[in-house]
């Protein structure tokens, strides 16, 4: 490394080092003052906005954090103290609907698409990208599949459910309350309560030991809830439907 023995080039570090402490403490004072504030603004913009492209009026307590796109026919209910983080899309076409409870997280790139019926239970958070559809494409002989049309079935989440990002929920799934589905997985078959699934196609987490594979029971939750998970891990019909796939 090469120094220099003149005292003004060494000086000249330390006085750009003061410029930038002035300079930064003068940008940061304008920030607070006017950009911080907008940011208030903007969350009062893209309620309104929101709540213009519904058919309900959006609840006062919403927070909505950044654009919010809208297709269809608007029939969309949303619940109190939801927050609606940026970049979601929530579409019902022919008779969809979605309806969301109170207390519902949606994380950014959300995708709700409904062509039958999506209920989100109340205290339920779904996370980053995931994707929630009701119906999927129908293929029919001699017909393009862009015009072959659509098969729905209602996709109803419980309340205080976990979805984590990149989740993908197909039509006619139920998932019952207090669930958590891991990222990235793929939900084609119903989720008892209180049970946790992962994978692709998902299915509940087992813990595995010398001798055999022992489902491990899900904390937190009551007796009667407990007695579905076994019922729901051992039992020859729901877990046959899981592995099938």
């Amino acid at each position: 490394m090469v120094t220099s023995s003149d005292p003004r080039v060494r000086a000249a570090p330390s006085m750009v080092r003061r410029l930038k402490r002035s300079l930064s403490f003068f940008v940061s004072i304008f920030l607070r003052l006017f950009i911080f504030p907008w940011h208030k603004w903007q969350r009062l913009y893209f309620h309104a906005q929101l709540s213009t492209l519904l058919a309900q009026p959006l609840d006062e307590s919403v927070i909505v954090l950044g654009k919010t796109y809208v297709y269809g026919n608007c029939n969309i209910r949303l619940g109190q103290n939801i927050l609606l983080y940026p970049n979601l899309h929530l579409e019902t076409q022919l008779d969809g609907s979605i309806d969301v409870g109170d207390n519902v997280v949606l994380s950014c790139g959300v995708h709700l698409v409904s062509m039958s019926r999506i209920t989100i239970g109340e205290g339920s958070m779904i996370g980053e990208f995931s994707s929630i559809r009701d119906a999927d494409h129908a293929r029919r002989p001699e017909v393009v599949l862009r015009d072959s049309g659509y098969t729905a079935s209602p996709i109803t989440i419980g309340r205080e459910v976990w979805i984590g990002r990149g989740v993908t929920v197909l039509a006619g799934v139920s998932i019952g309350d207090r669930a958590t589905v891991g990222a990235n997985a793929v939900v084609t078959r119903d989720v008892p309560a209180g049970v946790t699934v992962v994978g692709v196609p998902a299915r509940p987490i087992r813990t595995n030991t010398a001798h055999d594979v022992v489902p491990r029971k899900p904390k937190n939750i009551d007796q009667d809830q407990a007695d579905n998970f076994y019922q729901f891990i051992q039992g020859p019909g729901e877990i046959s439907s899981f592995e099938s796939e």
